[in-house]
């Protein structure tokens, strides 16, 4: 008789090798350098997180189990042990901004961004192999994530970071009482690795020679797809911002368990996008390979600027039929603007999504609703510190009519 778990204790088995869905390995430790059996000295193959799908209740994605708790643990059936505690993550609205688009905005996650959902399950592995801590490369949205997160698990952070980081990142990490370490882009993985073999702090970013990432990490993502499709139901197209492809294969790999679970009939679309001065992705799909690096260019979408991707956005890409978008940063600058009018104000990498919806031949293959992801708030981006304040302006009625007329409003 099978036994069927409703709540609580996680269901994860093991992990999987990206590369060989058949290489399997357990679930302690985290495997944070790749699959030690399928990676060679030129790829690096990420691995999944496997469950015991058949004792998942589908009461999870209920209204009753909407109540049950707030942010990851609502989940926790399906994502690794959540040893470290939350900090209500997760749960962000779907935007419709009409004509059958929605904007899943991400800022209202608790350092705003989607980066929250991921760093809530990473801190539970640091925990789960006795680590006094994390170490982590980023100068956004990653790093302001793991230090909320170390600190509300009694963790040490330690982010190795750019001297030019947006100044609201810096106040997060400050608040959290994050180590900052400024060093060169080149020197952080190198130095990353160091620490951890010298420290024994517990890395959330990548340690190898193309993307993996945190083998528990991406699992947080998948609670993207869960709220869609408890707030939608299955949209034709989700549009991504991609850097390496984390959130990307997360929100794949949730609609393909909801399928397999019997509760979904289709997998969305997934559409990966990427800076057109860039876009390791798009060159892996066009050259047929795993992963690809890529010179990149100048851009001011700095939390997408990667050279190098990860096996796991050609697997979402393929796997869903979706595609890999080249963006511009005029493209993206035009979506931002469009958010903002719309009262939402995002990072220009967070309007990668929208943009690439926007780009040319999108809207017209749209087949019904379409999902596009706003990973982080307008907050994030460089150069956002104390706005420009207008001159004073001579109160008087005279003075503020003339000004009101010259911006459109009244007689």
């Amino acid at each position: 008789m099978t036994t069927t778990m409703t709540s609580g204790e996680s269901l994860a088995t093991g992990q999987r090798s990206l590369g060989d869905p058949e290489v399997r390995h357990p679930l302690w430790p985290p495997l944070v350098a790749g699959c030690p059996t399928t990676s060679t000295d030129t790829i690096a193959h990420p691995l999944e997180v496997d469950y015991a799908y058949d004792k998942a209740s589908p009461a999870l994605f209920t209204e009753a189990g909407r109540g049950r708790s707030a942010g990851h643990d609502r989940w926790a059936p399906l994502l690794p042990p959540l040893l470290a505690p939350g900090l209500g993550e997760g749960g962000t609205p779907l935007i419709d901004l009409g004509d059958g688009v929605f904007v899943k905005d991400e800022s209202r996650n608790p350092t705003w961004s989607h980066k929250d959902r991921l760093n809530r399950v990473t801190a539970g592995a640091a925990v789960g192999v006795g680590a006094s801590g994390i170490v982590v490369a980023s100068s956004g949205n990653h790093g302001a994530s793991a230090a909320a997160y170390a600190a509300r698990a009694g963790l040490r952070c330690v982010v190795l970071a750019s001297s030019d980081m947006p100044p609201a990142v810096a106040s997060f990490l400050n608040a959290y009482g994050a180590v900052v370490l400024p060093v060169p882009a080149a020197d952080r993985w190198p130095l990353m690795r160091l620490i951890v073999e010298r420290t024994g702090l517990h890395p959330v970013s990548n340690l190898a020679v193309t993307h993996t990432g945190h083998p528990f990490g991406a699992e947080g993502y998948k609670t993207v797809a869960y709220e869609i499709f408890a707030d939608l139901g299955v949209p034709s197209a989700v549009y991504v911002p991609t850097g390496y492809g984390e959130l990307l294969f997360g929100v794949w790999k949730g609609f393909t368990e909801l399928q397999r679970l019997g509760l979904a009939d289709s997998v969305p679309r997934i559409h990966a996008c990427e800076p057109a001065l860039g876009g390791p992705l798009h060159a892996a799909l066009r050259q047929g390979v795993p992963a690809a690096r890529v010179d990149v260019g100048e851009t001011d979408a700095y939390g997408i600027d990667c050279p190098v991707g990860s096996v796991r956005g050609v697997l979402a890409v393929r796997g869903s039929g979706g595609s890999s978008l080249l963006v511009s940063d005029e493209q993206m600058r035009a979506a931002q603007a469009e958010l903002a009018g719309q009262g939402l104000w995002a990072e220009l990498s967070a309007a990668a999504g929208l943009a690439g919806l926007r780009s040319a031949g999108q809207e017209a293959e749209r087949e019904g609703p379409v999902v596009c992801i706003s990973t982080s708030s307008g907050f994030k981006d460089r150069g956002v510190g104390e706005p420009e304040l207008a001159a004073p302006v001579d109160p008087s009625w005279d003075e503020v009519h003339r000004r009101l007329r010259a911006a459109g409003i009244g007689d």
